[in-house]
């Protein structure tokens, strides 16, 4: 697997480099934003681990200009440990946040749990559950959203959010529900399903339906809503 790891610190980098060479990663480096966004453009990386306080552009902008076009997974680290840093990571569409200073070994079983749960989040190759609903098509082999045969590109969170919700379209789902199922036991945060029911909302929206595609059921959580043109 392809890893690109951003950060502008030598020492961080070299000993990231190791670690992951160890397990088997093959490892491209760079530290600052403006070249990691170029690296994305040109090349085709499994996982990003990705600073937030680097030159030229910060690690939140990289993040987000990513997400518009691409659902590779981000591991964002940095040495803002407060909240709201947190929480800001996970609605630019990061999959992991870590604090520094931390264990490489810790991140190593982060990236394992990464790839985990998205292997467990891909039905085996002989399913054939393509969900067709409204105007919308979700296909779980490629793991692509269509509204009017136009692909939507959603981060690995918010297609297994979205996947979760029209496989059962008359459930309405607890936080705590769609925490387990799409994060495991992660986190225990509930704002971090908020954060990315809103990212997915804002793109489902963007692409044609209406704001109420995923719906908040009061004192529940959310549904499946309304996943016709507007």
């Amino acid at each position: 697997m392809r890893v690109l790891v951003v950060e502008d610190e030598p020492d961080i980098r070299r000993l990231l480099r190791a670690y992951l060479e160890k397990e088997g990663f093959i490892v491209e480096e760079t530290n600052n934003g403006q070249r990691a966004l170029t690296m994305v453009d040109r090349n085709s990386y499994d996982l990003i681990i990705l600073d937030i306080m680097i030159p030229e552009i910060d690690g939140w902008a990289v993040c987000q200009r990513i997400r518009k076009k691409s659902n590779i997974p981000i591991i964002m680290v940095t040495a803002r440990g407060a909240e709201p840093d947190k929480i800001m990571g996970l609605e630019l569409g990061a999959d992991d946040y870590l604090v520094k200073p931390f264990s490489p070994k810790e991140l190593i079983a982060r990236i394992k749990a990464l790839f985990r749960r998205i292997k467990a989040k891909t039905p085996p190759a002989e399913t054939n559950d393509r969900i067709s609903l409204g105007q919308m098509s979700i296909d779980p082999q490629s793991r692509e959203v269509k509204v009017n045969e136009c692909p939507i590109p959603l981060t690995p969170k918010e297609f297994s959010i979205l996947y979760t919700l029209a496989r059962h379209p008359n459930k309405a789902f607890t936080r705590n529900e769609l925490l387990l199922e799409v994060w495991g036991d992660q986190f225990n945060d509930t704002r971090t399903v908020d954060a990315h029911i809103k990212q997915l909302r804002e793109k489902l929206h963007k692409a044609g339906l209406s704001k109420d595609a995923v719906k908040t059921v009061w004192g529940v959580g959310y549904k499946l809503g309304d996943v016709n043109d507007v």
